[in-house]
């Protein structure tokens, strides 16, 4: 069998192998998966079975249905003051990603990319033949500006933004929101913004890019802060033009989000978000003061993972990584995303008697 030259460009995910090693441990600590630990609200529970039963299961439009597509308009609206021209429903925010890119990026375009960056950035550039430039935001996970402009070229097509960020958990400020806005208007380069974990801010309120600019698509979903991360629905807002774009390429490839999802997820304003961001802030506490006296770490703004330096006694974060599974703990190594071994990734999605466990093996390990 002949594979394509394209995947060579692709790693298997690590934390995919990650998971690979823990299956072989008994009831192990686990800290490594990016997906909630509570329950799918019921009322959305309930209006899914609802849209089944009312034989809600056929195709949808490619773009979603309408009463959704006017839902997420009008979040954005409400909240950011972001008129966007035009809205897609999306199987999740990887697959709009993957549309905006394929949409956007000629062979030989640049993607600029914070590092660290999503496990996924990269190699969705990779595979449609740009190429991704990192700007690099370490020790604080602050951007620069002399970096980020240091990096554009004449090939420079979009800058990436993810905030609240995985793996770092860093919310970008007013302030490096507004000068990366400014840079890509004079630059005259777009801006795709991942705001997946936009709900989950706990101790400021969260300031969208699209506050800033037009200049922007923006991608964000539901499968974080309801717990339906296997029901593949996020949402794409920005120009009509590449919105437009987009759509044609889903219909020749995802065809449409879940359609029973889609119904259900009419239901969203009656989830009681205020109650689960209570909790999360809660295990943020916990998993930081566990940590801060054995780890140099920088105390995440949102999101639910945080991105501790490896102790001092270990040469690479992989090395630390494979100790701690030794433990019975999973963890991610830093250079899954990033293009550094420095760090490790903890999500702290878990319940709290399993973050105390892990936080006792890891200070023992440091």
């Amino acid at each position: 069998m002949f594979i394509a030259d394209r995947m060579s460009k692709i790693d298997s995910s690590g934390i995919r192998k990650v998971f690979d090693l823990g299956a072989k441990l008994k009831n192990p600590v686990n800290l490594s998966i990016g997906q909630p630990d509570f329950t799918v609200p019921d009322v959305i529970k309930q209006a899914s079975i609802r849209a089944i039963e009312e034989d809600k299961n056929r195709y949808t439009l490619t773009q979603g249905i309408p009463e959704l597509r006017s839902m997420v308009k009008n979040i954005y609206e409400d909240k950011y003051n972001f008129k966007a021209e035009k809205a897609l429903i999306t199987s999740g925010v990887s697959g709009g990603l993957i549309l905006a890119l394929m949409a956007l990026i000629n062979k030989g375009d640049e993607v600029l990319i914070p590092d660290p960056y999503f496990v996924m950035y990269k190699h969705l550039v990779n595979l449609i033949e740009g190429v991704p430039v990192f700007y690099n935001t370490y020790p604080d996970f602050q951007i620069s500006e002399k970096e980020l402009v240091s990096k554009i070229t004449d090939k420079t097509k979009v800058i990436l933004v993810n905030s609240p960020n995985n793996p770092t958990g860093k919310i970008l400020s007013e302030n490096e929101l507004k000068m990366i806005a400014d840079i890509a208007e004079k630059k005259n380069i777009f801006i795709i913004s991942d705001e997946i974990y936009d709900n989950f801010s706990y101790d400021a309120s969260y300031h969208s890019i699209s506050e800033y600019t037009n200049n922007v698509l923006i991608l964000n979903g539901f499968s974080k802060s309801v717990a339906i991360t296997g029901w593949r629905v996020g949402y794409a807002l920005g120009p009509d033009i590449l919105i437009n774009e987009m759509i044609k390429l889903q219909q020749y490839s995802f065809v449409c989000a879940p359609s029973m999802a889609q119904y259900a997820l009419l239901e969203y304003n009656k989830v009681d978000t205020d109650t689960i961001l209570k909790e999360y802030r809660e295990k943020r506490d916990i998993i930081y003061n566990g940590l801060k006296d054995k780890f140099d770490l920088i105390k995440p703004d949102g999101a639910f993972y945080i991105f501790p330096k490896i102790p001092g006694n270990y040469n690479s974060a992989t090395e630390f990584v494979e100790k701690a599974i030794e433990n019975n703990v999973l963890i991610i190594p830093g250079n899954v995303f990033s293009e550094k071994d420095t760090n490790f990734r903890i999500s702290f999605a878990a319940t709290n008697e399993t973050l105390q466990k892990g936080i006792e093996i890891l200070n023992r390990l440091a």
